[in-house]
């Protein structure tokens, strides 16, 4: 099964979308600022990713200066605020079984297909 997080006001996330579907995957689609991601979720997505919490962060955002965040704070402390903060995440992130790639740009998610 693969699985967006989408986002369908985002030109990158549309376009992601679009080339899965032109690929012939019909994904499973997660409106992720809806229906955002616990804690648990959000750390299986940055494993999967290989990265850490700000590598999967929209860390020029307004809303991520509004916080305060910075990307030398603790993995714990990011984590919460994408709980709490849904928008945080970059997108669109898609999942295909244990692996995983962030669509920008849209064309690196076919490496994972």
């Amino acid at each position: 099964m693969i699985e967006i997080w989408h986002n369908p006001r985002c030109s990158k996330s549309r376009q992601t979308l679009q080339l899965l579907r032109d690929h012939g995957v019909e994904p499973v689609i997660r409106l992720y600022l809806l229906d955002g991601p616990d804690l648990v979720t959000l750390r299986g997505a940055a494993k999967a990713l290989g990265v850490g919490a700000i590598g999967m962060m929209r860390t020029k955002d307004a809303l991520f200066k509004e916080l305060g965040l910075t990307s030398g704070m603790s993995d714990d402390a990011l984590f919460d605020a994408m709980v709490a903060h849904p928008s945080l995440i970059e997108r669109p992130i898609v999942f295909n079984g244990d692996r995983s790639a962030i669509g920008r740009p849209p064309v690196s998610v076919l490496e994972i297909l």
